[in-house]
């Protein structure tokens, strides 16, 4: 009976497991959830999502199941601008954005590694813009 009663009154935390596990555990999840939700939580949670596995590729949009792209939600995103992106931007190698965020994540700070970027949900004007350096 005592031992159960011990049982009942232990805790497991999060950061008990070690790395390798949690590792295995976050992988399964989405990496920009996992940036915004851990990012600066304690000294090993910030190694782990420090990773490349979560820092090189980042898709800083909504997908819903209609097919409609979304920006991320305004606390999300200005968490990421003015806290995320610059802690890891030497990390990002290929950014997913759309249009209505994109000036202020591609302004938030210096992205050294970066070799693509994938635009949704953009417009013909604003492609012309971009790409041709004119106001239209």
């Amino acid at each position: 009976m005592d031992a159960k009663m011990n049982m009942e009154y232990a805790s497991i935390q999060l950061t008990d497991l070690p790395d390798e596990i949690l590792m295995i555990i976050f992988k399964k999840l989405d990496g920009v959830e996992i940036l915004y939700s851990l990012l600066d939580v304690n000294k090993q949670l910030n190694k782990i999502v420090h990773d490349r596995i979560f820092t090189s590729v980042l898709t800083l949009l909504k997908y819903h199941l209609d097919d409609r792209i979304d920006s991320l939600s305004f606390r999300m995103l200005n968490r990421f601008c003015s806290e995320i992106l610059p802690q890891i931007h030497n990390k990002i190698q290929w950014l997913n954005l759309e249009t209505s965020s994109m000036r202020r994540i591609l302004r938030s700070t210096y992205y050294p590694n970066l070799i693509g970027l994938g635009l949704y949900e953009l417009h013909i004007e604003e492609a012309e813009y971009l790409f041709s350096g004119k106001i239209i």
